[in-house]
């Protein structure tokens, strides 16, 4: 964890390709149902199975998603936790962001404080 570290920039890719709504939306859809085809997952986030078919595909590229046949669907899942782990704290920053100065609502809660 330097500052001088050669996954600097990576891990800045990573940050990008996690900086959108809809795919932080996909991440804790799977997070939740542990595998969705695009079909479902473009229900959870009320999209269009296209768009969220180019959203898992930038998942895809960056790793944090994978794929297995089922059939002739595709079903997604996450790679790993690492992403759900920046996602959370991601949201938990925001929680923060906007409480004024209250302990937010992850503060509450002793499942969220893990």
């Amino acid at each position: 964890m330097d500052p001088d570290s050669e996954f600097v920039d990576l891990a800045a890719e990573v940050l990008k390709t996690l900086a959108d709504p809809t795919r932080i939306k996909i991440i804790l859809a799977l997070r939740r149902e542990q595998e969705l085809s695009v079909n479902a997952l473009a229900e959870i986030v009320d999209k269009k199975p296209s768009g969220v078919s180019q959203h898992l595909a930038r998942l895809r590229m960056a790793r944090i998603v994978t794929t297995r046949q089922e059939g002739t669907s595709v079903i997604y899942q996450l790679t790993d936790e690492h992403a759900v782990k920046l996602v959370t704290e991601a949201i938990r920053q925001a929680e923060h962001s906007v409480s004024n100065g209250q302990l937010p609502p992850h503060h509450h809660s002793p499942a969220e404080r893990g």
